[in-house]
């Protein structure tokens, strides 16, 4: 009798196949998005430098040889704000669409288009041109594109690396300022301008195009996404959270944003003067105004290191009460706070450019980001372009006093800010 053969091991059963790609090893991840980071960040310096920060070197000699006032080119750099303002929900739009690998390349294309305009510029009208067409390339590549772009790519988790691409920008001035007058110094404004058109096309255009191309909201949520039913890719008005409340949080925001905007530039414009108003001298008001911005970089530190641990609602309304306590110790101790008032200033002002790329994401969600975004900033690129001849008139009138205006807008945007609710668990 034969014994009979023991049954053949069954195969294992083969395991469902990933919905999606599988998740990189945790240092390739971290490799990735340190890459991206810096990437990113390096575009981000570079479009910064070369457009909102090129006015302060350079809109002198440009006036100069046109035959043009100051003011002139200053109100044709308050076009290209507005300009920026109304592109900003399109071109957001387009970035939850497709992503920000071909939104920010193209700016990089504009970018270098319109600084090419205002370099070869003859007249005034061609000058009015270029800017107009700098404020288009500003609309879809500063902060709020490369924002939507992360936000895109990382859904949920875009907040680490926020921060990290102003870290990177914030030196976009330290950078920008001596090579703009460098340049201008050695060769002329018009071969200032040309050179920075070049590196958008050397530079900038290939960090853009570096970009990953799909998207990749969050892999450990690939499963869960891959298993939800389908949903429209993007909302269907600007305003997306349908609810009264979900309405009000985005007007306050918009609010909270257009006003910090106006504080910020109207002081980046008008602080040597500001603090001669104030009683320094103008060693003194020079000396200060040089700390905003390593205190800016230093509260984008704080908030990277620590601070993240936080809801971002928690820590905007810290860094919008920066401001005001350090304008109401300039006004009550007079210029020996002038110090005082440069750090919180640009501590809070730090902090609160990262706010406005990770609050309406944790608010929200990621779902219709950049669209949502471009909205929110439009009443803050709008406040940006009326800062500098507001705030100016003001500071003529009053002198130091005209602190007042912010300090009023700041409490303002506080108690909008304290209105606000973070969401069930937030």
């Amino acid at each position: 009798m034969k014994t009979p053969r023991p049954p053949a091991p069954r195969a294992a059963a083969a395991a469902p196949p990933w919905p999606g790609p599988r998740p990189p090893a945790p240092a390739v991840a971290e490799a990735r998005d340190t890459s991206l980071v810096l990437r990113l960040g390096t575009a981000q310096t570079l479009a910064w430098a070369s457009s909102y920060y090129l006015p302060a070197m350079l809109a002198q000699p440009m006036a100069r040889e046109l035959g043009l006032a100051t003011g002139w080119v200053y109100g044709a750099f308050s076009l290209a704000l507005v300009v920026s303002a109304l592109v900003g929900p399109r071109a957001g739009h387009w970035i939850d669409r497709h992503g920000g690998r071909p939104v920010l390349a193209t700016s990089s294309l504009l970018f270098a288009l319109a600084l090419a305009v205002l370099a070869l510029a003859p007249n005034a009208a061609l000058l009015l041109l270029g800017w107009a067409l700098l404020g288009l390339a500003m609309g879809s590549g500063l902060y709020e594109a490369a924002f939507a772009a992360l936000v895109y790519l990382k859904g949920p988790q875009a907040r680490s690396a926020i921060t990290g691409i102003t870290l990177i920008a914030g030196f976009a001035s330290t950078v920008g300022w001596p090579l703009s007058a460098a340049l201008e110094q050695t060769l002329g404004w018009r071969a200032a301008v040309g050179g920075w058109a070049a590196l958008h096309l050397l530079l900038g255009l290939p960090l853009n195009l570096s970009l990953p191309r799909g998207h990749a909201a969050g892999v450990a949520d690939v499963a869960a996404q891959a298993a939800a039913p389908p949903r429209p890719l993007e909302p269907t008005a600007a305003p997306e959270p349908a609810a009264e409340g979900g309405r009000l949080m985005l007007a306050l925001l918009a609010f909270v944003f257009a006003a910090t905007w106006f504080i910020s530039t109207a002081i980046a414009v008008h602080l040597p003067v500001l603090l001669m108003a104030s009683g320094a001298p103008l060693a003194a008001a020079v000396a200060a105004g040089a700390l905003v911005g390593p205190a800016q970089v230093g509260g984008r530190v704080l908030e990277f290191l620590g601070l993240r641990r936080q809801h971002p609602l928690r820590t905007a309304r810290w860094a919008a009460a920066a401001h005001p306590l350090g304008a109401l110790a300039l006004l009550l101790l007079g210029p020996a706070a002038a110090p005082a008032f440069a750090l919180l200033h640009g501590a809070g002002n730090g902090i609160l450019t990262i706010a406005k790329g990770t609050l309406p994401l944790a608010l929200f969600g990621p779902a219709g980001y950049g669209r949502r975004q471009g909205w929110l900033m439009l009443p803050a690129r709008l406040a940006q372009a009326a800062a500098p001849l507001a705030f100016g008139l003001a500071l003529q009138a009053w002198g130091v006093h005209s602190l007042w205006l912010c300090i009023g807008l700041a409490g303002a945007a506080l108690a909008a800010l304290a209105w606000i609710r973070p969401p069930p668990g937030g």
